[in-house]
């Protein structure tokens, strides 16, 4: 009968050893570049849908600069100032092109 008591009592404590906690988790890591970048373009893409989303995403996620409509008026008319003059060369083309750019 000791001996079946004994058992018990040391089968008890084996029990509590395995039921015991495990090791502690591993520190949580900081977030890369990239994960930090995602979370803020989520952020920023709140409201958004569909295509509109994916585009900004995009973009977001490029790293590409905004543009303002002040820069994207200039670059529009130089696109339209360079397609008027494909055919000018050297002195032509500049006086043109400088001409073209000034007007409003």
């Amino acid at each position: 009968m000791n001996k079946i008591l004994a058992f018990l009592i040391s089968a008890a404590f084996a029990s509590c050893a395995f039921a015991a906690d495990p090791a502690p988790a591993a520190p949580a890591k900081e977030k890369t570049a990239q994960q930090t970048k995602m979370t803020t373009c989520n952020k920023d893409a709140e409201g958004k849908k569909g295509d509109d989303r994916k585009a900004f995403m995009k973009d977001c996620l490029s790293g590409k600069p905004k543009v303002s409509a002040a820069q994207q008026a200039q670059r529009d008319k130089m696109a339209s100032c360079n397609v008027d003059a494909k055919d000018m060369k050297g002195d032509d083309r500049k006086k043109f092109m400088k001409t073209c750019l000034a007007k409003k």
